[in-house]
């Protein structure tokens, strides 16, 4: 009985994309537009016909397991190498720097990853200790130094993470260059559509709004669909 109550379960689990399960949605649900908006309040969907509704729906999916995939791995490379995310960036950094044979510096790095000297100076003695990273004089400002990843980290990295991630080449190897052009201006344009500029509650320092207080504009976006 136990058994055919299971095999019953399995069944109610495996729905259609953006189908209601027996535990809530099937995970495509939160990219479908008619299940995060059917009033159209945050976007007017007047003139956009139901089967360019639905692929734009399957594209956002796919824009979802692509960051899924991502995390995925990311969460996977820091585990690895046992660092964490702004680590791993100033390694990526790092061997970019050494690649090109630019000489980095504690600045660089600060502007690289968005954090103050004080910081970066913590991750540097983070890195050094544990054999990551090495600091030496600046070849030509007396006032810098040069930081360079250690040969092992480097290589560490180059043979898991970075043999992993450069599996992305293959992906848009397969497109013709049309077909790039198409990916590279629509992701171009997507970002623009999410961009922060000139968003006020994004800019805000004072948090959520207390209870009470009329809502400001809708979002410019929402699941991955631009406002017109």
């Amino acid at each position: 009985m136990a058994e055919r109550r299971d095999e019953a379960d399995e069944r109610e689990l495996v729905t259609g994309a953006g189908a209601s399960t027996r535990d809530g949605v099937e995970a495509g649900a939160v990219y479908d537009i008619e299940a995060s908006d059917p009033e159209g309040v945050l976007l007017d969907r007047a003139g956009v016909d139901a089967s360019a509704i639905r692929q734009i729906g399957e594209l956002m999916a796919s824009l979802g397991a692509l960051r899924d995939a991502e995390q995925r791995l990311a969460e996977a490379s820091r585990r690895y190498m046992k660092l964490n995310e702004t680590d791993m960036r100033a390694l990526h950094y790092l061997i970019v720097c050494a690649n090109r044979g630019a000489v980095a510096t504690p600045g660089g790095i600060a502007q690289h990853l968005g954090i103050s000297t004080a910081s970066t100076t913590k991750l540097l003695d983070r890195l050094e200790r544990g054999g990551h990273v090495t600091r030496a004089a600046h070849p030509s400002d007396r006032r810098a130094l040069a930081i360079t990843i250690t040969p092992e980290t480097q290589r560490a990295a180059m043979e898991t993470v970075g043999r992993q991630q450069a599996r992305r080449f293959h992906s848009a190897a397969r497109l013709t260059e049309e077909e790039r052009e198409v990916v590279i201006r629509f992701l171009r344009d997507m970002t623009g559509e999410l961009g922060l500029d000139g968003v006020e509650w994004a800019e805000s320092d004072t948090g959520n709004a207390e209870p009470g207080t009329p809502p400001g504009p809708a979002p410019r976006a929402w699941s991955g669909l631009a406002l017109p």
